[in-house]
Order: structure tokens, then sequence, then C-alpha cells
């Protein structure tokens, strides 16, 4: 007796994807095209981020496979390619009408490695082959223009009073620190930042992006406001380090968050120890597990800790990150499997919206 779609379609919406906690695999979207020829099954999977892991594309071709197997298919063929899932543009006419997912660092208070965390967030995503561009919104701190380095091509104006992004390691980038004095204090008040950011979302040049990370000021403030005003974003990554006095104000940040309405993607805890290079001793300076914590509590993904090396800050002072520098180290790797856990968890935010399911072509 020979398959039917019915019996494919049965087992494809029993198997979870280990790569985004979703049930069925029809209705995300992830199978998007079935054919079957006697004992014969072809699929077609769309992978909604460059940075899915292989270890997770391999896991699924075998979970399928192996539940075909046992309904009776002697051969199961993949077709597969990476489709980023994509947040609807709000009205008519978007600022940033060829991005795809807008994620937001952010933390509560300064000096937790937000920026560190943006930056390398962002190179670990276009290592996977994604376009990939960075807006400095910390207008009264813009540290990005040194984590950086000197750009393969600098920032300028274009015909049209449009603005050509800078490009740092592949990866386009605008920041005020750009255009004003590194020894000079931007001292602006609400409407001017609202105004700038305006100028930077739908001036710049930005042109098809994958990603666009915005690493926004700590706080809670007009930046954070005017952005979540202005543009769709996809989610917020939340940056502390483990101490209590951190966790508070994350709290706080949280829950403006909440109030704006832009889903949490996850907390990552940075500095969390610091482990000697010549002894080997471990030695939790500002305590453990406390970005752990905090996500269990309010039920969002951890995404991973960092550890306070030298290594990484001296990557972001003289502007190679360490992602960019040291590409095979241990820490880079942390970088990378933040990143994944990050474009996973929202392209399933994405995903599971009803609003934006496509139609499945069934072919007999």
């Amino acid at each position: 007796m020979s398959l039917s779609i019915e019996d494919v379609n049965q087992v494809l919406a029993g198997i979870e994807d280990p790569g985004i906690a979703r049930t069925d695999l029809l209705k995300h979207r992830i199978v998007t095209d079935v054919k079957v020829k006697g004992d014969k099954v072809s699929l077609s999977i769309e992978y909604p981020s460059d940075a899915y892991p292989e270890a997770l594309r391999k896991e699924l071709r075998e979970r399928i496979s192996s539940a075909l197997e046992g309904k009776g298919s002697k051969k199961v063929k993949f077709a597969e390619k990476v489709v980023t899932a994509t947040m609807p543009p709000p009205g008519e006419k978007p600022l940033l009408p060829g991005v795809k997912n807008i994620i937001a660092v952010a933390a509560g208070k300064g000096g937790v490695g937000k920026s560190t965390v943006a930056t390398n967030l962002a190179l670990a995503l276009k290592g996977f082959g994604a376009n990939v561009g960075i807006l400095d919104a910390d207008v009264f701190g813009p540290s990005l223009p040194t984590m950086l380095g000197e750009p393969e091509i600098p920032p300028g104006a274009e015909e049209g009073e449009k603005i050509r992004p800078a490009v740092h390691h592949g990866i386009k980038v605008i920041s005020v620190g750009f255009f004003t004095d590194a020894k000079e204090a931007v001292v602006w008040r609400g409407p001017m930042v609202h105004k700038l950011l305006q100028q930077f979302l739908g001036d710049v040049i930005w042109g098809d992006l994958d990603y666009l990370i915005c690493d926004l000021p700590p706080g809670t403030g007009d930046v954070q406001l005017s952005l979540s005003q202005l543009i769709p974003i996809t989610g917020a990554v939340m940056v502390t380090t483990p101490q209590e006095v951190s966790l508070v104000d994350v709290v706080k940040g949280i829950s403006m968050f909440k109030k704006v309405e832009i889903p949490l993607l996850g907390v990552v805890e940075n500095m969390s120890y610091y482990q000697c290079s010549k002894c080997g001793n471990r030695d939790e300076v500002f305590s453990h597990g406390g970005g752990k914590r905090l996500a269990e509590e309010i039920d969002v993904p951890f995404l991973g800790e960092l550890p306070l090396d030298a290594r990484i800050r001296f990557g972001g002072d003289t502007g190679v990150p360490i992602v960019a520098s040291s590409p095979d180290s241990d820490y880079a790797e942390r970088f990378r499997d933040i990143a994944s856990k990050v474009a996973l968890e929202a392209a399933g935010r994405i995903l599971a919206q009803p609003k934006r399911a496509k139609r499945l072509a069934i072919i007999s």
C-alpha cells in the first residue's frame, strides 16, 4: 500500500521542530511543499533564518525520515533553502521597507556590556550569511564607531539628501558618533532625538537587510519610546550582569517593553564570571546566575552567559570585536550560540502569527 498525502501530513503535524518549538511543520510553514509518488516522498523545507544551525537541520531531517519510514516510505528527498521570517511592516509607507527583522539590544543600566553584545551579535549573524546592519541609537553615548574601528566604507551623503551608512566588517552602520566631535557632549531634548532617529531610519540607505540591530541607550527613555512608535521591532534582547543592582534595573526595562508591546526574546548574562588564564581559577566577581534566574522568573529564554575577559574588552577597544578577531575562540562560539537563539526565537514568534499564514501547495 502506497503512502498518501494525508499520511505524510499526519506525520509532519506530529513532529516538533528542534530549532523552533512549534509542533506543526505545515501550519508554521517549515515544510512548504509535499510530493508523494508511490513509496517516495519529496519535501521542500524553508528554514526561517540563516542562523538555523546545521546540527538542528540534520536532526529535523532525521526526525522526518524516521517517522515517514515508519509509515512505509522507502526514500525521503529534501529540497532546502533559507527564507528569513519577516515582520509585517506597519502602514503603506514603512520607514524600513527592505528590513526583515529589527532586534533591539537593551540594558537597564549602563556599563553592563550592552554595546559589546550588540556588535558581536551583529557580526555573528553576518557570519551565518545574513545581511546585517547596526543602528547606534545610544545618542548620548555612541560607542560603536570606537568598537567597530575604521570603516571599509565611510558614511557620506548621496543624491536626494540620503545618507550612505558606513560599512564595518561587512555590516552597514550608522551612528551620531560619525557626525559629532568625540570630545563634545550631545545635549539634546527629546524632540531633537526623535527627529534624528527618524532621519537615521528613513533617510539612511539601508537596502535589504535580514536583521537590523538597534543598540539602545541604557534605561527607559525617549529613544526607546520613539523607536517603538516609528518601526516594528521584532523583539528585544536584555543584557545584564548577575549582580542584584543590575537585575533591579532590568526588571524596569522589561516592564517598559511590555507597555510598548515589544516582545522580549531573551536575557544575556554578561560578566558572568572571571577565569584566570594562567591558573584556571574561576572567580564570580559580580555573583553568578542572576540573569538565568530572572529569565526563569519572567518565563523568557535565557540566551547564555558571557565571561569577564580581557580579550573581549580588548576587541571592543581596538575596533575588532572578538567574533571578527578570534572567530575560532570559545568566546566567539558563545556569541554565535546567542545569535542563533535570538534569530530562532524571533522567527518562531513571527511564524506563530496566524495572520501571516500562507497557503501550502500540496501536489499528489
